[in-house]
């Protein structure tokens, strides 16, 4: 993550810097994807508005080459801890939020809370059996943070996702049980059954509670590469043997 950082500013002072207009040509246009990509990839410091200041001096005095007495090599462990430590607050905010959303959203008519802490709400009642733990399953699904924001989409990806359900976050493996192919249901996952005190990528803090849409299209048995083949017996000695 902070290699990004690194990389995607220095790819920021490789290009001149455009008016306050927006841009027009599709090669302004890139330029200023990067530099909304910049400001994404700084998104985990949760700057205050006189930080960014500081931060923009630094991009400014690096495109024009002035000297300074900062090192940016020599604070690469301050920059790394710093991040942690933001993310750290940030997601101890989320977290503390995220429980009322639980809450709130164990309320909705219709919605189920499972002893493990998930709510789950059928959208729409499938046919047929439920898949189980070690079946393969072909989802769509929409995720989304407590405030609504969008992180992942395969139905923005134009392609339904196939998987072992064994094989992703708890709440998943549970929630998807529960439902029958032709169904969509809504799975509000606590964070001990999604990414934990860890996090995933950038967006999802760590402690965050995620929200998901999942529309369960098919799902077929698979061999289960978790069993270990026994081994072959050995041959008993025939009488006589040596």
């Amino acid at each position: 993550m902070h290699r990004f950082v690194i990389i995607t500013m220095v790819l920021f002072l490789a290009f001149p810097a455009f008016a306050a207009e927006m841009p027009k040509t599709d090669e302004q246009k890139t330029f200023y994807a990067i530099g909304q990509t910049v400001f994404r990839s700084l998104g985990v410091f949760s700057l205050t508005p006189s930080e960014f200041e500081i931060v923009k001096q630094g991009l400014t005095d690096a495109y024009a080459g002035k000297q300074s007495d900062v090192d940016p090599t020599a604070y690469t462990q301050k920059v790394q801890e710093l991040a942690k430590a933001r993310r750290k607050v940030a997601g101890e905010k989320q977290a503390e939020a995220g429980k009322g959303f639980l809450e709130k959203a164990a309320k909705e008519k219709g919605a189920v809370k499972t002893e493990s802490g998930m709510v789950y709400l059928s959208l729409a009642e499938g046919k047929g059996n439920s898949p189980k733990a070690n079946d393969v399953v072909k989802v769509n699904y929409r995720g989304t943070l407590i405030d609504g924001k969008e992180f992942d989409s395969s139905y923005k990806r134009g392609n339904p996702l196939e998987f072992r359900l064994d094989n992703v976050i708890k709440c998943w493996t549970e929630g998807v049980q529960m439902m029958k192919p032709g169904g969509k249901a809504k799975l509000v996952c606590p964070a001990n059954l999604a990414y934990g005190e860890a996090g995933a990528g950038e967006q999802i803090l760590p402690g965050a509670t995620l929200a998901f849409e999942v529309e369960l299209s098919d799902f077929k048995p698979a061999q289960d590469p978790k069993t270990p083949v026994p081994p072959t017996p050995a041959k008993p000695a025939k009488t006589g043997d040596k």
